[in-house]
């Protein structure tokens, strides 16, 4: 009986200590992506989003993982600040929401931006790694 019992709590522990690292993997995937658009790096951004991904921006119209490696191969637009905060995370499975500011600034069509945006995006666990899924952006108006 005291070793079922002692199974039984060693394998709570395990889950327990799994769902916790869920719960902080997930903003460092964020951060990790984050810094993936910073830098325009297209095979980092293919490694990180869903090929079925869509995002509904800021402006209202949606795109997908296809349009953002296009942007990153064109450097268009170039991020000098591509950073996310106040973030939090909500887990159900092999899914997480995640809901968090945005400060972007940088050059986009020749036009310099600042700004920051309340976001939420969906990540799925995809062959054991967390995957950006859709997201949604809307900007913060000061």
């Amino acid at each position: 009986m005291k070793n079922i019992f002692l199974v039984l709590s060693v394998l709570i522990l395990l889950l327990i200590s799994v769902r916790a690292g869920d719960e902080d993997d997930v903003p460092r995937v964020e951060r990790e992506l984050a810094l993936c658009y910073q830098n325009s790096d297209a095979a980092c951004i293919e490694q990180g989003v869903m090929e079925d991904y869509t995002l509904t921006n800021s402006k209202g119209k949606i795109t997908t993982r296809a349009d953002n490696l296009e942007e990153a191969r064109k450097h268009d637009p170039k991020y000098e600040i591509f950073e996310n905060h106040d973030m939090k995370v909500r887990l159900h499975g092999d899914s997480a929401v995640v809901i968090g500011i945005t400060h972007a600034k940088g050059i986009s069509g020749g036009q310099l931006f600042d700004a920051e945006f309340r976001f939420t995006d969906t990540f799925v666990k995809d062959h054991g790694r967390w995957r950006l899924w859709a997201g949604q952006a809307v900007k913060i108006t000061p």
